[in-house]
């Protein structure tokens, strides 16, 4: 018998064709038109700090860590949070945002960005960053930049332009 109990897993290199996937699924052409989705361009997820969640060998959601810098400090960017709609409001969203969190601290990273719902992110933690704190290269909703101090006053430290690590 097949087992269909919830696994989660990291994700490595050879997952990103599921992955991108199953992003295309949830969130349509129209994602790569985002700034977030313009920062993580030609750029490979800390698959360390990433993860996936499968129902027996379905891939049912994934979450993606990438390194970037903010205020020429190092930060991560979260996501692309992605759950298929079936799976969706029934915790999995939540449960791999802490798994990466959790590597991400393990790791010894001190802060977490990203550009989201602030009513789904701040139930994990996440805070709305003050106004004009991070400086985007491209148009971003100001009132949907969180944060996760990974680090206690993280934040100070990462004042200013986000852009990709080099």
């Amino acid at each position: 018998m097949t087992d269909l109990s919830l696994h989660y897993a990291h994700a490595g290199a050879a997952d990103r064709p599921a992955i991108l996937k199953l992003e295309e699924r949830a969130f349509g052409p129209g994602r790569f038109a985002k700034t977030a989705y313009r920062l993580r361009e030609g750029v490979e997820p800390d698959w360390s700090l990433s993860y996936l969640a499968r129902i027996g060998g379905m891939l049912v959601g994934a979450i993606t860590m990438t390194r970037i810098l903010a205020g020429g400090a190092p930060a991560l960017l979260l996501g692309p949070l992605t759950v298929e709609g079936p799976f969706r409001a029934r915790g999995l969203g939540e449960a791999l945002a802490q798994k990466s969190l959790e590597a991400a601290r393990e790791a010894g990273h001190s802060l977490v960005i990203l550009v989201g719902d602030p009513p789904y992110y701040e139930k994990m933690g996440f805070s709305r960053a003050p106004f004009g704190h991070f400086v985007f290269p491209g148009p971003v909703d100001p009132g949907r930049i969180l944060y996760y101090e990974l680090q206690p006053g993280a934040l100070q430290s990462h004042k200013g332009a986000v852009g990709a690590a080099v």
